[in-house]
């Protein structure tokens, strides 16, 4: 299941990630240090003046989300641990109230990006991030795995649609990464059935389109980043996995998840 988060880079890419602003990108740097209020208040303000913006309230969800990853460990306890069940089944307690703004902050997206103009590459990218932020809370606080799987297909979907307009738009490649690095992941027979759904489960496809967001990407660019060292780690090769474990702690020194897998990185 896809994991799209939030998501700051230092570079600058084409396309219209450039237009969001300095506002949302310190937005995106808050979630990543995990300073959730100060992010929430600064992509409330986004909203505040550019209220046609699908951008702000998905950016929002982005950051409820990643408060339920924090506080619920689930970042540690699914990607970084040596469990060989990748997403377990582990039940978890969701906090009823973040949900309640998650599920409004990623209608409101979707409102404002169905009135949209048809084809915006900033449209697309918000239909596209409200997709995999679905998809994560179904699948890594849920648990439910079928309609989570339903709605990282159409983030793909829409990734690769917005990629045929914009192929310079690396951000879109995570949502392809993602879905075939995950998926790939699974036992041979489960991999069967999932591609005889339309999903996509091949492992090379997916460490590559990480690797171009990873490289290029703006908002992804972080996420793409702590992907790749997820793989990394799984595949035993430690200095891959140090190299951007390293990355994301210089940029984003608040946050104790990327200090503490560093340092257990030999």
């Amino acid at each position: 299941m896809k994991v799209v988060l939030g998501l700051l880079a230092c570079c600058v890419v084409t396309g219209a990630a450039t237009s969001f602003g300095a506002t949302l990108e310190d937005g995106y740097g808050q979630m990543y240090n995990l300073q959730f209020e100060q992010a929430h208040q600064t992509f409330r303000e986004w909203q505040r003046t550019h209220p046609a913006d699908p951008m702000g309230p998905a950016s929002d969800a982005a950051a409820y989300l990643f408060s339920e990853f924090d506080r619920l460990h689930i970042l540690q306890s699914e990607f970084f641990s040596e469990d060989t069940n990748f997403l377990s089944m582990h039940k978890l307690t969701p906090d009823p109230q973040v949900k309640r703004d998650f599920e409004g902050d990623l209608g409101r997206a979707r409102t404002l990006a169905m009135s949209g103009t048809p084809g915006d590459p900033n449209v697309m990218f918000a239909l596209l991030l409200t997709s995999g932020l679905e998809s994560d809370y179904l699948a890594l606080i849920e648990k439910r795995y079928l309609p989570a799987l339903s709605e990282t297909k159409q983030a793909r979907a829409t990734a690769e649609k917005l990629l045929m307009a914009q192929p310079g738009f690396y951000d879109a490649y995570l949502a392809i990464g993602i879905e075939n690095y995950l998926l790939s992941l699974k036992p041979a027979p489960m991999r069967w059935v999932l591609r005889m759904s339309g999903a996509e489960t091949d492992k090379d496809t997916g460490i590559g389109k990480l690797k171009l967001t990873a490289e290029s990407g703006h908002f992804l660019k972080p996420f793409a980043k702590l992907m790749l060292a997820v793989a990394a780690l799984r595949d035993k090769d430690q200095g891959r996995a140090r190299e951007q474990l390293s990355w994301l702690t210089v940029q984003f020194p608040l946050n104790h998840l990327f200090r503490e897998e560093l340092a257990k990185v030999k």
